[in-house]
């Protein structure tokens, strides 16, 4: 907030990311006009959806019982209708498309997905996922599924994350796959089914920006997000 008026804020840890990879990050206007939504979709080579705070629930769940209810965090009402509009808008357009937490969670919704409201109620036999004092050191592992888009960037089967949500995906939606898991089931990253419907497609549950310099499988994330935006722009030029 700046003299009480709505504001944009980003970590310089996801520009410093993108950087790095060769990209050059501009960051959209918060409007939930669509005309600018499309127009600034369409002067950019791709799209990264970053992390935030909680989904609005009554997106993707009707009657929420009061104890979770209460667990729900912080709401952006305005944020929530204009991420749903530049999902869409990145879809019409086919621009790569990488979503990181909340990112992740935003894209099973307006998919037509749900979320796990609260991980440590509906879920109590799971790994701690909220972990914000160690949000730049790897807490736990996760298990890549083989011959996946993030299986070719990771280069290994598996790899440990950083982990500071309370939410997660919970119904996947039905364009979507689960390309990588915890221990305790929780859907750690996805791709699309029709990997053609997208030039590049890739939502990560855990925070890769907090992580470059601790394993080469993080900036290979963004390079390879780099990359796609690359060769979709020469396609275009």
């Amino acid at each position: 907030m700046e003299f009480a008026d709505l504001s944009i804020s980003v970590s310089n840890r996801y520009t410093d990311a993108l950087i790095a990879g060769g990209g050059l990050p501009q960051i959209f206007p918060s409007t939930t006009s669509r005309a600018i939504i499309a127009e600034a979709v369409h002067r950019c080579d791709g799209v990264l959806l970053t992390g935030g705070e909680d989904v609005d629930p009554k997106l993707y769940a009707k009657d929420l019982p009061d104890k979770l209810a209460k667990t729900v965090g912080p709401l952006e009402p305005e944020r929530d209708i204009w991420e749903r509009e530049l999902i869409a808008e990145v879809f019409a357009q086919r621009k790569p498309l990488f979503g990181i937490c909340r990112g992740h969670q935003m894209l099973n919704v307006a998919l037509g997905g749900t979320l796990i409201v609260d991980i440590a109620t509906q879920l109590p036999n799971a790994l701690n996922h909220r972990q914000m004092d160690r949000k730049s050191e790897q807490v736990h592992d996760v298990k890549v599924v083989p011959d996946t888009l993030l299986a070719g960037l990771a280069g290994q089967e598996s790899f440990g994350v950083n982990s500071t949500h309370h939410q997660a995906i919970g119904e996947l939606a039905p364009q979507l796959r689960v390309v990588a898991q915890s221990a305790d089931g929780v859907i750690e990253a996805v791709e699309l089914k029709d990997a053609g419907q997208e030039p590049f497609l890739l939502t990560v549950q855990f925070h890769p920006e907090r992580l470059i310099d601790r394993s080469p499988v993080f900036p290979q994330l963004f390079n390879g997000f780099i990359k796609a935006c690359a060769r979709w722009r020469e396609k275009k030029l």
